[in-house]
């Protein structure tokens, strides 16, 4: 998975708007203060409003505002609102219905794809906003890794979405 450049950008704009509690931020001064280029600035507060990550007031004190609370939005919400699902693999949804990869059973790399995917999904969940940008606290991984029986391994793979 990549974080894509619109992504990025996003979330810089959303650190300004969580540090910014006391009032609307403009889309300018927004992309000024988080080092966005102001025309891709528009763009991504379209998008953030279309998730409902924030809302937008026209005129002269106008300008976005946090729609979510800060403390209970997770990082994972802010990215598959902005790009879409967080995925490593197509193990899970090899088409575009949704259904799993046809190989998915024989293959010897699945439970590896779809557990790394679970892994990322609950590191980002894991995480605030304002933990992260108030309370500048992120997460940090306690995992050990072992091989699971060959039974076991297989159940993981088949439900490493849950």
């Amino acid at each position: 998975m990549d974080v894509s450049k619109k992504t990025d950008y996003a979330l810089r704009m959303i650190s300004e708007l969580v540090e910014k509690t006391d009032g609307a931020l403009s889309v300018r001064t927004a992309a000024r203060e988080s080092g966005v280029p102001y025309s891709f600035a528009r763009s991504i507060q379209r998008d953030l409003a279309s998730a409902g990550i924030v809302t937008n007031t026209r005129g002269a004190s106008g300008g976005m505002r946090l729609a979510v609370d800060p403390r209970e939005t997770t990082l994972l919400q802010v990215v598959e609102a902005v790009q879409g699902p967080v995925a490593l693999s197509c193990c899970l949804n090899a088409d575009d219905e949704g259904n799993p990869c046809p190989n998915r059973e024989q293959c010897r790399y699945t439970s590896v794809w779809c557990n790394a995917e679970r892994l990322l999904r609950g590191l980002f969940s894991s995480v605030t906003l304002h933990q992260l940008v108030v309370e500048r606290r992120s997460p940090v991984p306690h995992a050990t890794f072992e091989l699971a029986p060959e039974d076991e391994a297989r159940r993981a793979a088949g439900t490493a979405r849950s």
